[in-house]
């Protein structure tokens, strides 16, 4: 789930759409950010019952797996497609093409976002000795989604894939966004947690550790 939320995001970042929340705030974000708070989900959740160790062990893995995918979609753009094709070479370098500068700001805001958000997870999780699980999924999944957006949409306007006058806005609601699905999703880690540790007998706070040969 990890691996496939993160390369969607990949695949379907470059169409954007609003949200109009009840009047209060009308979110224009990327349709990228709507699987990408689960991966924030499943590293909380692999954090509390596996470690640190093997969550950035599945971060990583999930960085192979978009630039391994995105390496198909660079080889699918380069041969030419035949006359009768449904999909000609222009149309399918308008959906699928990223260039090089989105996809190193989409990349460099993944991988600095979720390390970040698994040192604040086990920073937390020791400050209050395994107690509050609502406090550590919700503070450091909100720090380290704002250095996720920030990061990108900076490095977008640097690189000047959009125009710094979007900066502001796309910043303000992509983190919003963001927040608003991390503290939605905290019922849903508390149920993830209460099954694994009663699939595998652990105690409150005790890890699971599997070593691989």
């Amino acid at each position: 789930m990890f691996i496939a939320a993160l390369v969607a995001s990949n695949l379907i970042f470059k169409k954007f759409f609003y949200w109009d929340f009840f009047g209060w705030h009308t979110f224009e974000i990327s349709v990228g950010v709507l699987p990408y708070p689960v991966t924030f989900l499943i590293t909380d959740l692999i954090s509390e019952i596996y470690g640190k160790k093997k969550a950035n062990q599945v971060v990583i893995s999930g960085m192979f797996a978009s630039v391994f995918s995105l390496l198909i979609i660079f080889t699918a753009s380069v041969v030419p497609a035949t006359q009768w094709s449904p999909i000609d070479d222009d149309l399918f370098q308008k959906v699928f093409g990223a260039t090089t500068l989105a996809v190193f700001a989409s990349m460099s805001a993944y991988l600095i976002a979720q390390l970040v958000d698994i040192q604040l997870y086990h920073f937390w999780k020791r400050k209050t000795k395994g107690k509050h699980l609502w406090l550590r999924n919700n503070f450091s999944t909100f720090f380290s989604q704002f250095i996720d957006t920030f990061t990108v949409v900076f490095l977008l306007c640097v690189f000047k894939e959009i125009s710094w006058e979007l900066f502001g806005g796309l910043l303000v609601s992509g983190f919003l966004f963001k927040v608003l699905i991390a503290a939605i999703d905290t019922p849903f880690l508390y149920l993830g947690v209460y099954l694994f540790r009663k699939k595998f007998k652990l105690k409150p706070q005790q890890e699971l550790n599997i070593d691989y040969i």
